[in-house]
């Protein structure tokens, strides 16, 4: 199932796969033509390079265009020129109290506080997501494959030689797509 949104998939990368073979490669538009060439596209596994999450791509799409935005678009909260986003925040008293007091509001309070934590946690982030996205892509292209549960725990573990030791006899191009999903967390880990 797609969860991805229209706009992210025309910016994103994707990789396609044919049993353990990988067929296409690149931008939504390039993958889609380099399909379209193939006799027997609607057994093609596609995922999303950044997540690993598999998609569900219809190959009859045209090339993705822009929105209309009409000339005078609606008012909304917040705003919108500057990119900010109005949306519930759920809180107790204590912590409304606390950003009450400082500087500049509630709002630049939690946008320093997000920063903040973003600058901190930025290598924990990129290892959890490069995990996440490797892990995602295993469980939908290789879950059959011998050494799958202990690369998983190899994985999780921060263990790059135990895992790439498990992951040696499968296929090449799934070792290729691992290696390239999950280099980002074993640097990060560095």
């Amino acid at each position: 199932m797609n969860t991805t949104t229209p706009t992210a998939l025309a910016s994103t990368t994707m990789t396609a796969f044919s049993g353990f073979r990988r067929i296409a490669g690149g931008t939504k538009t390039e993958v889609l033509a380099q399909l379209r060439l193939l006799p027997d596209a609607a057994s093609v596994l596609l995922f999303d390079d950044a997540t690993g999450a598999q998609l569900d791509l219809d190959l009859r799409e045209e090339a993705p265009t822009e929105p209309e935005t009409p000339d005078e678009a609606p008012r909304t909260v917040g705003r919108p020129k500057l990119g900010v986003v109005a949306r519930e925040v759920t809180l107790l008293p204590r912590h409304w109290d606390w950003l009450g007091r400082q500087p500049g509001g509630a709002s630049v309070a939690l946008r320093r506080l997000v920063d903040d934590a973003r600058r901190v946690h930025a290598d924990r982030d990129t290892e959890r997501a490069a995990r996440e996205a490797t892990y995602r892509f295993m469980t939908a292209i290789a879950g059959d494959l011998p050494g799958f549960e202990e690369a998983t725990r190899a994985l999780f573990a921060g263990e790059r030689e135990r895992f790439d030791e498990l992951v040696a006899p499968w296929p090449e191009d799934i070792r290729a797509h691992l290696q390239k999903l999950s280099a980002a967390g074993w640097s990060a880990a560095a």
